[in-house]
């Protein structure tokens, strides 16, 4: 640490000392309040006032690489420091001789000893009640196993519940839908039932969109041979015309709103667990990718004990059949709003819509404009569902828009993410409104001709990049069965980015494992830490500024909170992490390892890496990482009748 520092203030040499909580956080507890439900985000991101700039700040951090973020060329200005003022919001960025003045008899100051400040992370796609809720089940981690490895796995399960003998359901989360060996075998019900229990069984695919029951939890849902598929699901019959066991999308919850849910005091410590890991993992704002009262109420009892962390905007799932009565639709999302409006940390004007399901095999419900290829590469029938069509897509986008609502559509296929695109342009010739940042979510195939219509149209395209790596659901369960020339089109950020298309960034957590800076790696080298090579690198991985961008302000446009958070800059919501390295310099191989120091919303620390909450969050970030990889690349989705998540 400098002389000039040490003799200006007392100092820290980390934030182990509660008065760093007090001071950043006193004003800033309510000002990160204030500045998330304010009149405005123009008014909280309004320049300091001369008298303001001459105050002391609550915390500095210098001897930093501070990655401003506002622009592809901000990394080429060398930044040192930064003032966190007691407002909540940011009161200077410089040199460490420029941001020293800010320093006074009270200040906390904090060596980052050469790492990165840079804003805290945005994740644009995730689901982080439904985290919550799976943490507190048995979970087979995405494995690959032989039957006979899943029965003894299962069998071990129900030992340690044996308690709940003969009627208590035993619900196992992270079923790998691909991952029975030897590959291609197919999951039935009897499998299942040859486990030494009564009870009734059901695995949620990692993937949320698949899952498979039991006899036993089919008899208890009244799911026979006679019994027509859902809305946007389907109940996989096998050749004799009976059910399988497996459940495809909105079939899914024919089962599971028969299970009972957790324990409300349970669930909410668990999700204050899973919000304290994010903020051990850097993120400071998250869109909740579908949300129903039951997702609402659970924030609101987190806000109300104030371990509401992040900001979060919370996405109203319109349900497949309501996308057909847009007036309806836009009423059902008034009356969540007004009824959770006053909910401290939650923004609303954002709803959620699938268009599809998972391309790989042997899910194979994303929607594709060329049909699927059987597994010696010749073409079927089957081109997928699309459980929205353009023009009904198009009424409901115009019927939002219209109220200053924003979409946000699930799309795999290119089908579907067409379709999402021909329902937004509807949207604009009707409504005329540009500045929605209507969204389209996933991207994992995407036709050519399509690329350049995200700019023309004004749509953001949220990708979650953690995906696109070489491995058995890239290359296995989906070459064979889609082409190499279509396969190349896999996650196209470049081709986006050369299109001038808005690029945004999301985790699909816990779909995947928050892995925030493997993600951010991955969106660059396209093979990550887990990949077996990298996939497609030279078309369509992202540079290292872009990566960073794409997931701090990028992601904030598509929030719609680009003037209140996503830069580093002067007059900011202080919404910033500290790494223990520089990121925008280290080899990109080291940026999956990067560890947070210290998360701050609004200027309130809400991750200090040396205190005992936050070794106990980190260390549960750093678990999660090395455990085995779920299978999914889709939405958490039908948890139960009331909510759907993906």
């Amino acid at each position: 640490m400098s002389q000039s520092y040490e003799a200006s203030a007392q100092q820290t040499s980390f934030l182990s000392r509660r008065g760093l909580l007090a001071a950043a956080g006193a004003a800033g507890a309510a000002g990160a309040a204030g500045l998330v439900t304010a009149a405005g985000p123009a008014a909280a991101a309004s320049p300091a006032s001369p008298a303001s700039r001459r105050r002391s700040a609550a915390l500095v951090v210098h001897n930093a690489r501070v990655f401003t973020g506002t622009s592809v060329h901000a990394a080429t200005t060398r930044h040192e420091a930064v003032a966190v003022g007691r407002d909540g919001r940011i009161l200077a960025v410089g040199s460490d001789t420029d941001v020293k003045r800010y320093v006074g008899r009270d200040t906390d100051v904090v060596d980052a000893a050469g790492g990165t400040v840079m804003s805290g992370i945005h994740d644009g796609h995730a689901h982080p009640m439904d985290a919550a809720s799976r943490s507190l089940r048995p979970s087979l981690a995405g494995a690959e196993q032989t039957v006979a490895e899943l029965r003894k796995t299962l069998t071990g399960f129900l030992k340690d519940s044996a308690e709940q003998e003969p009627d208590g359901w035993l619900v196992v989360e992270d079923w790998n839908p691909v991952g029975l060996l030897p590959h291609g075998t197919a999951p039935h019900h009897t499998m299942l039932d040859a486990l030494p229990t009564r009870r009734p069984i059901a695995l949620r695919g990692g993937d949320g969109h698949n899952l498979w029951a039991n006899q036993r939890a089919l008899d208890i849902a009244k799911i026979t041979a006679s019994t027509p598929d859902p809305v946007g699901g389907r109940i996989v019959k096998g050749t004799d015309g009976k059910p399988t066991g497996v459940l495809k999308d909105d079939a899914q919850p024919l089962v599971s709103r028969h299970i009972p849910e957790p324990d409300e005091t349970r669930l909410a410590d668990a999700a204050a667990k899973t919000l304290a890991e994010a903020a051990a993992s850097g993120v400071t704002t998250f869109m909740e990718a579908v949300v129903g009262r039951g997702e609402l109420k659970l924030y609101q009892r987190l806000a109300e004990s104030d371990r509401l962390l992040q900001r979060i905007v919370p996405a109203v799932r319109i349900e497949t059949d309501m996308t057909k009565d847009p007036a309806a639709a836009v009423s059902y999302a008034k009356k969540l709003r007004a009824e959770f409006a006053d909910v401290r940390g939650l923004r609303f004007g954002t709803v959620k819509v699938f268009l599809d399901g998972v391309i790989e095999y042997p899910a194979q419900t994303a929607a594709l404009l060329e049909p699927y290829l059987d597994k010696d590469g010749r073409p079927t029938d089957h081109r997928g569902d699309l459980y929205v069509s353009s023009a009904e897509y198009g009424r409901l986008s115009a019927a939002f828009n219209a109220e200053g609502w924003q979409m946000h559509a699930h799309a795999i296929g290119d089908r579907a993410v067409r379709t999402s695109l021909d329902g937004y342009a509807y949207a604009l010739r009707k409504t005329g409104r540009r500045d929605l940042r209507n969204t389209t979510a996933h991207l994992q195939l995407v036709d050519p001709a399509d690329l350049p219509r995200f700019a023309a149209l004004g749509v953001v395209a949220c990708m979650q990049l953690q995906w696109a790596a070489r491995n058995t659901w890239t290359m296995d369960a989906l070459l064979p069965y889609i082409g190499a020339r279509r396969h190349r089109w896999q996650y196209p950020a470049r081709s986006l980015q050369d299109r001038r298309a808005a690029l945004a960034g999301g985790s699909d957590w816990p779909v995947d494992p928050l892995q925030v800076w493997n993600q951010i790696r991955t969106a660059i080298d396209r093979e990550g830490m887990d990949g077996e090579g990298d996939l497609y690198r030279a078309e369509e991985g992202l540079g290292r500024t872009s990566s960073l961008l794409m997931h701090t302000l990028g992601t904030a446009r598509q929030l719609r909170s680009d003037r209140l958070t996503g830069t580093v800059e002067r007059g900011k919501a202080a919404d910033l992490v500290l790494l223990d390295r520089d990121v925008t310099r280290s080899p990109v191989a080291d940026i999956s390892s990067s560890e947070v120091r210290m998360t701050l919303v609004g200027g309130t620390v809400v991750h200090d890496a040396q205190s005992s909450a936050g070794r106990a969050a980190a260390a549960r970030v750093t678990r999660a990482a090395a455990g085995p990889r779920p299978t999914a690349y889709a939405s958490v989705h039908g948890r139960h009748a009331s909510c759907g998540c993906g």
